[in-house]
């Protein structure tokens, strides 16, 4: 794979994607570089649940965060040693009063360095680009746009991901959206972390710092047989965010 190459993408994709997507959250994870070998194929259930959440919409018709459960299937097959496409469908909401909703769609490609789980320093990214249904997004067409920096010193794992959320109603400012993950592995198989999401808005004015939202989660993981499991807790610290969410994500290779 040639640095080139992502830039080239990048680039295009971000002349043609203007605005701030503002969606709701579907999958709460922090991109480690990892992809599925060539050929390999996997599936990946995210969950995530909010206990005690926002009770206003974020936008008119919007889903009212608290109590719903969010979640999307997603379905990844490894192109090349340095390619993954992943697709996922559909995104489905239960509310807190019993509906159940579909939300939308999304298909990515994730660039990598090899075998970034062996390296002590590696990079990625990846680009998503979802159609969405009127309650899950202000926008129908929406695109995000995911570097993936990460570092590892003996059993501890450093990795950002600076996200840039995009939309294409016009010329306007991408959306900042990072999110970090401090790992420590106890082994191959189990691994605890530490993730913080934020979203700061407009990288031409971020917003307030009670209208942005920081969200800390405590991480447990397992790799193994059956499937893997990444389960964890998080609380919001400011008025934009939700105090309780639960999280869930199952994935199987093949």
């Amino acid at each position: 794979m040639k640095a080139s190459l992502l830039f080239s993408a990048a680039a295009l994709v971000l002349l043609a994607a203007a605005g701030a997507a503002r969606a709701q959250t579907d999958e709460i994870q922090v991109y480690t570089g990892d992809i599925n070998a060539p050929g390999q194929f996997g599936v990946t259930l995210h969950n995530n649940y909010t206990p005690i959440g926002r009770t206003t919409p974020a936008f008119p018709h919007a889903i009212i965060p608290d109590h719903a459960l969010n979640g999307v299937p997603e379905y990844a097959y490894g192109a090349a040693d340095w390619l993954e496409l992943g697709m996922y469908l559909p995104l489905y909401s239960v509310t807190r009063d019993g509906r159940f909703l579909i939300d939308g769609s999304k298909l990515r490609v994730l660039f990598a360095e090899p075998h970034a789980g062996e390296r002590s320093f590696f990079y990625a990214v990846n680009f998503e680009l979802s159609y969405n249904a009127r309650h899950w997004a202000t926008t129908h067409w929406a695109a995000e746009i995911r570097p993936i920096i990460g570092g590892r010193v003996g059993p501890v794992d450093l990795i950002v991901n600076p996200i840039l959320d995009v939309d294409f109603a016009g010329i306007g400012s991408l959306d900042f959206a990072p999110a970090v993950r401090l790992a420590y592995n106890f082994s191959k198989t189990w691994a605890a972390a530490l993730e913080h999401y934020a979203d700061y808005g407009s990288v031409r004015r971020f917003e307030t710092a009670d209208r942005q939202e920081q969200t800390l989660f405590a991480v447990a993981d397992y790799n193994g047989e059956p499937v893997d499991i990444e389960l964890g807790i998080g609380h919001g610290f400011t008025a934009a965010s939700d105090a309780l969410i639960l999280k869930l994500i199952l994935t199987k290779n093949f």
